[in-house]
């Protein structure tokens, strides 16, 4: 037995929690321990931004922002649920690290 955990990041929160859902789906179908969707915290980038391109007048600014949501799940599992787990489609603007550590 092997414990697998996920790290997914995306920019879109849609996406990642059908993600989220469908690997749950996978775990459960196949019988392994898992333990759910864990969020992390969101990062956000903010970058300010002059609204006059001349740079006269008075200064004011708009503040563009992008939110990076983070969700980690841990599934304790064998080869052939992690094989199912990695045919799920993933779409392009969610990312997915899998770290897997033997038990002891």
């Amino acid at each position: 037995m092997q414990t697998a955990r996920l790290k997914l990041t995306s920019s879109d929160y849609t996406q990642l929690e059908g993600i989220c859902g469908r690997i749950q789906e996978v775990a459960t179908r196949t019988g392994a321990k898992h333990s759910g969707t864990i969020a992390m915290p969101t990062k956000k980038m903010v970058i300010p931004t002059r609204k006059s391109m001349c740079g006269g007048g008075t200064e004011s600014y708009e503040k563009w922002q992008m939110r990076i949501h983070k969700r980690m799940i841990d599934i304790q599992a064998d080869e052939t649920t992690l094989r199912r787990i990695m045919r799920v489609e993933i779409p392009e603007n969610v990312h997915v690290e899998i770290e897997l550590k033997d038990k002891k």
